[in-house]
C-alpha cells in the first residue's frame, strides 16, 4: 500500500503515510461508526407534529422515532458520541479544486504517534491513498472553553488543493487520539452541478427548557440535540438519495445551532458544543461540504469560527465575533455568503462589489444571508427585517444578483421576480411588536397551518391596528413585481431577483405563515415537516425543486431561471440591409412582400428585446433571411413595338417605360411560347439578335 518515493519530499510523505497506517484506529473506528446508522435506510422517519408555539417536543419525537430500528440504534450511539468534540466539518474551497476542513483536538494531546505537535490531515486517491498529500493544520486555541473532563481544545484547519473533477479521494485526520478511519470524498463535475439548499437546522431548538445550570436542563438539551440531529441527518440523506449522491455541496441559510452564549448557564459557550456535535454527527457530512451562513443563533460567540473553515473570508461585514462575509466559486457560479448579523450595510455593499468585480467570469451570482427579507412567516413582516430589505435590494440589483437564499422564518416561501422595491414609510425596528404578536396569535388550535387566521381585522377601528395595516400594505411591494417572459415553468432572462426562504431542515422549530400572503409571494408552504431544496445549475439555467423530507413529495412546482441572451449583431446587419427593400415594395408580389414585412417587423422586435434568447435571435435571423430570398417581383405587361429591317436577323424592341426595376422580353417560334427564350434588360430599347432566317417569331 505504501509506494517507494525517491525525493526528500516524497520520503517525508511516506513517513507520514506509515505513521497513519500504524495508528491505532480501534478507538477511532468505534467513534466513526457511531453515525453510520444515520445513513440512508429503507426505514422512513416519522415526524411529530409541532406544538402550537411552533416548537417540536423532543420527548414526542423520541417516542415516535423509538418505534423504528433506525432511531433505536441512534439513541444508543448518541450516548457515546455526545461527548466527542472532535467531529470534522467539510466546507467548499475557493473553487472546485479545493476542499476545506476544520476539527477540534485536545490541547494536551500526546502526539508521539505522529512525532509532531501539530495535527495533520492526509488525503489521497483511492483506497490505498495513492499520491497522498499531508497537510499540517493551522491551529487556533478555542478560548475559555473546556469539556466536562476539564479538557481544553484547539481548532485545526486545513485546505486541500489540486483536486480533480469526478475523482474519489480518501482522507484521514489526527483528532488527538490517533488518525481516524479513512473517509471517502468524491468530487463532482463543474459544468452541470447540483447543490442542496437548507434552512435553520438549529440543533437543540426543540428543547423547551430555559438555560439553567441544572441536570434537568442538560438532560433536556441532550435529548433535544439527539432528536434534532437525527432529523437533520434524515434530511441530508433524503437530498442525497433524491440526487443519486450527486450533490456537490450544501448551502445553509444559518442557525446551525440553537443556544446562544447569552442564554447558556453562566453564559458558558462550551455548553453549546453538544449542539455542534449533533450538527456534525450525520455520516453524510463526512463526504458532503456545507457552506454555512451566520444566523442570529450562531453569532454571539466564536465557536462558529472554530468549527467551519470559510474560504475567502473578509473582515467586511464582521460583527467582531464570528467574522465577516465570504465567497467561493463553483463552475460558472459565484456564491456570496453574508453575515447580516452585522448591520453595516455599507461594508456588505463593498464586499459584494469587490467580489463581483474579481469574478466577472461567473455567469450565476447567488447570495445567501440569514434574514428572510422577502419571506412569508412570522419574522417576515417585522420592521427590523423589512428595513434590512430596502437597504440590501438595491445593492443586489446593481450587482446583477440572480437569487437570494434566506432562512430565519422556518417556513418555505418563493418570491416572484422582484425589481425596484422601495421603502414607503419610516418606522423603527420594533415599532409593531405588539401588533405583530396579536396578529399571529391563532390560539391553541389554529384552524389551518397554511394560512394563519390572525386577530387583526381589516375593518378594525383601533388606531394602532390601522397604522399596522397601512404598514403591511406598504411592504407588499406590488410595484416591484417584474413582468417576465415565461416558457413553461421557466422565466427567461429576467432583470429582477428571486428570493427564497427555506423551511426548517430538522423540524426543531416551525413558524406560522402570516395571515395575509404578501403580494410579492409566488408560493409558500408550511405543514410542520422538514424540507430541503435541490438546485441544478447549468450553463444557461438555474432550476429549483423543493421537497418534504418525510415522503420526498414536492411542495412547490419546478421553477427555473433561464439566461440565454442572443448576440444581435448579425441580426441588426440583416435588418439594415433589408430596409432598402421597403422603398421598392411595389416591385414585389403582395403575398411575398407581406411575408417579408412580417419577418422584418419580428426581427426588429427581437433585436430590441433585451431579454431575447440565443434561440430567438437565431430564429428571427433565419426567418428574415428566408423571407428576403422568397420575394417575388411583380409581372407587368408593358406596351412594346418591334422593328425589323429587311434581310437582317435581328429585331429592335421599344418598350414603353413603366415603374419597374427592369424588363423581361419573351419570344418564341410558336404562339404557345413553347421553348420560349427570355432576355432581361433595364433599358427600354433592346435588340434581339441571332434570329433564324425566314422563321416567324
Amino acid at each position: 500500500m505504501i509506494e517507494f518515493f525517491k525525493s526528500q519530499k516524497d520520503m517525508k510523505r511516506q513517513r507520514y503515510q506509515e505513521v497513519y497506517m500504524r495508528s491505532n484506529w480501534r478507538k477511532q473506528m468505534m467513534i466513526s461508526a457511531l453515525a453510520l446508522t444515520l445513513s440512508a435506510t429503507n426505514v422512513a422517519p416519522v415526524f411529530a407534529s409541532a406544538a402550537p408555539d411552533g416548537k417540536t417536543s423532543a420527548a414526542d419525537i423520541a417516542q415516535t422515532m423509538g418505534t423504528t430500528a433506525q432511531w433505536n440504534r441512534w439513541e444508543k450511539e448518541w450516548e457515546t458520541l455526545k461527548n466527542d468534540w472532535t467531529q470534522i466539518s467539510l466546507s467548499p474551497g475557493s473553487n472546485a479544486t479545493e476542499l476545506n476542513f476544520a476539527w477540534y483536538t485536545p490541547k494536551q494531546t500526546n502526539d508521539d504517534h505522529s512525532n509532531a505537535n501539530v495535527p495533520k490531515l492526509i488525503i489521497g486517491e483511492g483506497h490505498n491513498m495513492k499520491n497522498a498529500k499531508v497537510y499540517e493544520a493551522e491551529q487556533t486555541a478555542v478560548k475559555d472553553e473546556q469539556d466536562n473532563n476539564g479538557e481544553t481544545y484547539n481548532s485545526n484547519k486545513v485546505t486541500a488543493t489540486g483536486l480533480k473533477e469526478n475523482k474519489t479521494y480518501y482522507y484521514s485526520y489526527d483528532n488527538g487520539n490517533g488518525y481516524t478511519k479513512p473517509a471517502e470524498y468524491t468530487t463532482k463535475s463543474t459544468n452541470n452541478f447540483s447543490f442542496a439548499f437548507v434552512g435553520d437546522p438549529q440543533i437543540g431548538s426543540s428543547n423547551e427548557l430555559k438555560g439553567k445550570d441544572t441536570k434537568e436542563f442538560y438532560d433536556a438539551q441532550s435529548n433535544a440535540v439527539k432528536s434534532d440531529a437525527f432529523n437533520w441527518s434524515s434530511t441530508l440523506n433524503a437530498a442525497l438519495e433524491k440526487t443519486d449522491d450527486q450533490l456537490s455541496f450544501v448551502v445553509s441559510a444559518g442557525d446551525q445551532i440553537q443556544t446562544t452564549k447569552k442564554k447558556l448557564p453562566n453564559k458558558d459557550a462550551s455548553k453549546s458544543e453538544i449542539e455542534y456535535t449533533g450538527y456534525l454527527s450525520p455520516e453524510a457530512l463526512k463526504s458532503l461540504p456545507v457552506a454555512t451562513t451566520v444566523g442570529n443563533h450562531d453569532a454571539d460567540n466564536a465557536n462558529y469560527t472554530y468549527h467551519f473553515n470559510r474560504t475567502n473570508a473578509s473582515e467586511l461585514g464582521s460583527n467582531k465575533v464570528v467574522g465577516g462575509d465570504y465567497y467561493f466559486k463553483y463552475g460558472n457560479a459565484l456564491f456570496i455568503m453574508l453575515n447580516t448579523q452585522d448591520t453595516n450595510v455599507a461594508e456588505h455593499k463593498q464586499f459584494i462589489e469587490q467580489t463581483v468585480a474579481a469574478n466577472k467570469d461567473c455567469k450565476w451570482r447567488i447570495v445567501t444571508l440569514h434574514q428572510d427579507i422577502y419571506g412569508s412567516a412570522e419574522h417576515s413582516n417585522e420592521p427590523e427585517i423589512t428595513n434590512l430589505r430596502y437597504q440590501l435590494t438595491p445593492i443586489f440589483e446593481q450587482n446583477d444578483i440572480d437569487a437570494v437564499l434566506t432562512g430565519h422564518d422556518h417556513a418555505y416561501s418563493r418570491s416572484k421576480m422582484l425589481l425596484g422595491g422601495t421603502k414607503a414609510n419610516d418606522y423603527t425596528d420594533d415599532e409593531f411588536d405588539a401588533e405583530l404578536k396579536k396578529d399571529m396569535d391563532a390560539g391553541e388550535n389554529p384552524t389551518t397551518k397554511i394560512v394563519a387566521p390572525g386577530n387583526i381585522k381589516n375593518d378594525s377601528t383601533d388606531e394602532k391596528d390601522q397604522k399596522y395595516l397601512t404598514y403591511l400594505k406598504s411592504i407588499m411591494d406590488e410595484k416591484a413585481i417584474e413582468t417576465v417572459k415565461k416558457q413553461g415553468s421557466s422565466v427567461i432572462n429576467p432583470e429582477g431577483v428571486l428570493y427564497m426562504t427555506a423551511g426548517s431542515s430538522s423540524g426543531s422549530k416551525y413558524y406560522d405563515l402570516v395571515p395575509r400572503q404578501q403580494t410579492y409571494i409566488a408560493h409558500r408552504w408550511q405543514e410542520d415537516v422538514p424540507t430541503y431544496s435541490v438546485v441544478d445549475v447549468t450553463e444557461n439555467s438555474l432550476t429549483i425543486n423543493t421537497y418534504r423530507t418525510d415522503n420526498d413529495e414536492k411542495i412547490d412546482e419546478t421553477f427555473s431561471i433561464t439566461k440565454s441572451k442572443g448576440d444581435t449583431t448579425s441580426l441588426n446587419v440583416e435588418i439594415k440591409a433589408s430596409e432598402s427593400i421597403v422603398k421598392q415594395k411595389d416591385a414585389y408580389t403582395t403575398e411575398s412582400y407581406r411575408v417579408f414585412e412580417q419577418a422584418l417587423t419580428g426581427a426588429k422586435e427581437v433585436a430590441a428585446d433585451k431579454k431575447a434568447t440565443k434561440d430567438e435571435v437565431e430564429n428571427a435571423l433565419k426567418v428574415l433571411t428566408n423571407a428576403k430570398a422568397g420575394l417575388e417581383k411583380k409581372v407587368v405587361v408593358a406596351k412594346a413595338s418591334a422593328k425589323l429591317k429587311a434581310g437582317k436577323k435581328k429585331v429592335t424592341v421599344k418598350i414603353k417605360k413603366a415603374s419597374v426595376s427592369g424588363y423581361q422580353i419573351k419570344y418564341a417560334s410558336n404562339k404557345n411560347f413553347k421553348k420560349a427564350k427570355t432576355r432581361n434588360t433595364r433599358k427600354t430599347i433592346y435588340t434581339i439578335k441571332s434570329l433564324r432566317s425566314k422563321k416567324k417569331c
